[in-house]
């Protein structure tokens, strides 16, 4: 579980190292927000891939041949994340993600759910889309699933290079999308 208590006598840490005082008026209870926000924004440390998979696992049975052609494709949902090297957010980010239903099909707020979760860590976008990858194939039984990221990283835009426009892309493809990849046609 996140350490509340730990991240406030931190944060009032790196107050006192950046020269300023947290007992003024404007920092007074900046710590414990920070705490607050974490504690938040950083949920989805506190679970496993399989325990997220768990909390999203309602999934309807669907009467589908075996030579199913159909995809499930939720596009652009909206996230954001902290990137793992400077805790720095990525952000305008968006998640696709599509799958190739094997007998059993998962409510689409549960796919944006999952996403939602995995993105609430300190990330890569590349694990992100390999995380999301791993949790909709456990929960739908596929082994046919694709996860496509866009998304800004802070880390390039508010400092270093300071390149405003950059984006980066990342996919994941499982199955059949990574062998047939035609399967996603001009869905992306």
């Amino acid at each position: 579980m996140i350490d509340t208590k730990a991240i406030e006598e931190h944060i009032r840490g790196i107050l006192i190292a950046l020269g300023d005082d947290p007992d003024r008026e404007g920092l007074k209870e900046t710590p414990q927000r920070v705490a607050r926000m974490y504690e938040e924004v950083f949920e989805g440390m506190n679970y496993t891939n399989h325990e997220i998979a768990e909390m999203f696992n309602k999934t309807f049975e669907e009467d589908l041949n075996e030579h199913n052609q159909d995809i499930v494709f939720v596009k652009d949902i909206d996230a954001f994340s902290y990137c793992e090297h400077h805790m720095a957010l990525m952000y305008d980010m968006k998640i696709s993600v599509a799958y190739i239903p094997n007998g059993k099909v998962i409510g689409l707020s549960k796919i944006a759910r999952i996403c939602d979760m995995v993105t609430k860590r300190l990330q890569l976008q590349e694990r992100i889309g390999s995380d999301i990858a791993d949790i909709i194939s456990e929960v739908t039984g596929s082994e046919d699933v694709a996860v496509f990221i866009e998304a800004k990283h802070s880390c390039m835009s508010a400092r270093g290079i300071r390149n405003t426009g950059a984006k980066t892309y990342s996919r994941t493809l499982r199955g059949r999308f990574e062998k047939e990849p035609y399967l996603l046609g001009g869905m992306m």
